[in-house]
């Protein structure tokens, strides 16, 4: 993905408590069901990092994130980065509490540029992953 591009945004409403989504978001427990199954830890404190593979077909992510913002149940970001590859993304995570559900915005940022031919940074691929992550595997989750 180029920094051209505008940032992805996915937005999903919860029938659920804004503390429940920010525990899905923020527990390592809870993120290995339905985001990265070998995520190690997570802690919400700024400048925590964490790194693990993710295996496409025919390639192989080390995902690098270091936290860079946290407000209690109401906002956390990180950055992405992949040892080995260009390019370096932020992901935030908002909450809104809504009268009887929660919402929950992604906003997904290029702050440096990815390779322009692996097939795994192109827009589209960043747009369905984020889309099958927040309005499928989390919503299964939290439906639970």
């Amino acid at each position: 993905m180029e920094l051209k591009n505008t940032p992805i945004i996915v937005k999903q409403e919860f029938n659920t408590t804004a503390e429940k989504v920010w525990e899905a978001i923020t527990n390592p427990d809870l993120m290995r069901q339905w985001y990265f199954n070998n995520i190690p830890d997570f802690k919400t404190e700024v400048g925590f990092k964490t790194e693990f593979i993710v295996k496409s077909e025919t390639r192989v992510f080390p995902h690098i994130w270091e936290v860079t913002e946290v407000i209690n149940l109401k906002k956390l970001s990180y950055s992405w980065c992949f040892n080995g590859y260009e390019g370096k993304s932020i992901s935030t995570f908002e909450i809104s509490p809504l009268k009887d559900k929660t919402k929950l915005t992604l906003t997904a940022s290029i702050i440096e540029k990815f390779p322009e031919n692996i097939p795994e940074f192109k827009r589209e691929s960043g747009v369905a992953g984020w889309n099958y992550l927040i309005k499928e595997s989390l919503v299964a989750f939290l439906n639970k």
